[in-house]
């Protein structure tokens, strides 16, 4: 049975693919149509960013309680979010090449954070490839997982905040509510956080269940 807000995230991710390419946006210089972007890039990060915080929570319940379960949730909710960081960096680069003229840029310190913080989550899932007993795969990758999660936030949310950025809200940059993210965008905008969000919910949900009925056959 299809829950309802797996319909709701259906109908918000339809909506805004659809109205998002048909609506009105402001005419800026240099952003111009690719302002569009905005529903797509920065909802799918937030599923990320989302998915990223739901496995830190599971980390810390597995430390607290020990539970292979939580454990499970927890590097389930951590693959969820690595895999919307694909999409999330694919349409970054394509509006940096419209933008600023290049697919990727070093100068921008958000771009870089971005992209330590695939590589340290990268290393979580080795690291925990890498050890055999249950137990101690489980203690030592919720360990490292909330120093995986504490750096990310480090890289993408502070440290751009701190110097000089090319993404708006950063380095001195205004934010996009602040100048350009008018009444009209609003509404497709917000229904799209929502969308994408619901949606690595329900990617969650199936690889959980997936993880349990493995992890149920391979204890028989």
């Amino acid at each position: 049975m299809i829950k309802w807000w797996k319909i709701l995230s259906a109908l918000l991710i339809l909506y805004t693919l659809i109205w998002g390419m048909l609506g009105p946006v402001p005419q800026l210089d240099i952003l111009n149509e690719t302002i569009r972007n905005v529903y797509y890039h920065v909802p799918i990060w937030f599923a990320m960013l989302f998915q990223m915080g739901y496995s830190v929570v599971y980390a810390v319940k597995q430390l607290s309680k020990n539970d292979l379960k939580t454990d499970i949730i927890s590097h389930q909710a951590a693959q969820t979010g690595l895999f919307f960081s694909l999409p999330g960096l694919l349409t970054g680069s394509m509006w940096a090449k419209f933008t600023w003229g290049t697919w990727w840029t070093f100068q921008d310190p958000k771009l870089n954070g971005v992209a330590i913080a695939v590589l340290i989550y990268l290393a979580y899932f080795i690291l925990r490839s890498s050890i055999d007993d249950e137990q101690k795969r489980a203690r030592i990758g919720a360990v490292y997982n909330i120093f995986a999660f504490v750096m990310m936030f480090v890289f993408i949310m502070i440290l751009p905040r701190l110097t000089d950025s090319l993404h708006p809200g950063n380095g001195g940059n205004p934010a996009f509510g602040k100048y350009d993210l008018d009444n009209n965008m609003r509404m497709i905008f917000y229904p799209a956080v929502i969308g994408w969000v619901l949606f690595s919910l329900w990617i969650l949900n199936v690889k959980k269940r997936l993880a349990f009925l493995t992890y149920a056959n391979n204890e028989i």
